[in-house]
């Protein structure tokens, strides 16, 4: 495993595993005693996933000393306030039963965020976050948040894959020393992505799947990535990636499959954010 330092000095692995819609307790604490086992430290949920419980039960039968695991959690539009922030992030710490969080981030970029992110910045402060970070910023609301918060967000956790490269963000985030995560970079299966034949035959220079593949472009681009599977098989393929490198045509080659845009949700659009303020995670 490759770590990367955050711009607070804190180390963070470049892979992980990921939860998202694995809200069943049962097969929740199994993957995550399973991506344990089989080599993963950064374990990333939210409190959106209705897994964090979960999550923390697999964390305590694990027996891996707290300082050795990474665990990342995140705060819903719900609780976008600065009030709302300080309980939620508690709730948080409760339900997984950890006395610190290493990752604590702004699911997205909606409500009263800026609230949010004083309330953040002081449970930071406090050392009960060890790194404060967002999700879901696009290049502009990244950029106005780093230009007025106290503290500069340590990690942006957005849609990175071949089909959605996001160069130019990736760019952005590099000039303001923030750390980009993929969420998806598996493009959630689409375009046929295990099975692409430009990933293939790249996997096959070097007896790898095009899963692998893909995962390896985004570490290479100095992307941390936290894949999710509910098998052990397919998370025992997805962390052996550390054992090969791309050249730079292969990089550029991939590259060029990015279509520009997602497929899998506009954060652009009006029908989208309204979408994202009617969930509610608690009365």
């Amino acid at each position: 495993m490759e770590y990367t330092t955050l711009n607070n000095g804190v180390k963070m692995p470049m892979e992980g595993f990921g939860v998202f819609q694995v809200p069943e307790a049962d097969i929740c604490k199994q993957a995550v005693l399973d991506a344990l086992n089989t080599g993963y430290r950064l374990i990333d949920t939210a409190a959106a996933y209705f897994n964090e419980e979960a999550v923390g039960a697999a964390i305590q039968e694990s027996n891996i000393a707290r300082e050795d695991l990474f665990i990342t959690t995140k705060l819903w539009i719900q609780d976008a306030s600065y009030e709302g922030a300080k309980k939620a992030f508690e709730t948080s710490l409760n339900k997984l039963g950890l006395d610190y969080i290493d990752l604590y981030l702004i699911h997205q970029p909606m409500s009263d965020y800026y609230g949010a992110w004083r309330a953040m910045e002081e449970l930071y402060d406090e050392g009960k976050i060890r790194a404060i970070g967002v999700c879901n910023f696009y290049p502009d609301r990244l950029a106005d948040l780093v230009a007025n918060a106290r503290i500069t967000p340590a990690v942006n956790q957005v849609e990175l894959h071949p089909f959605f490269a996001q160069n130019q963000a990736l760019a952005d985030m590099k000039e303001a020393g923030v750390q980009p995560e993929a969420w998806g970079p598996l493009a959630e299966g689409k375009h046929g992505i295990f099975t692409h034949p430009l990933l293939k035959e790249i996997g096959d220079r070097y007896g790898k799947t095009p899963a692998q593949v893909a995962l390896r472009w985004n570490t290479q681009r100095g992307v941390v990535v936290i894949p999710k599977s509910t098998h052990k098989e397919s998370m025992e393929e997805n962390l052996n990636i550390w054992d090969f490198t791309l050249t730079n045509d292969e990089m550029d080659a991939i590259s060029a499959l990015d279509l520009g845009h997602s497929e899998i949700i506009d954060h652009g659009s009006a029908q989208t954010a309204k979408w994202l303020n009617s969930w509610k995670i608690h009365d």
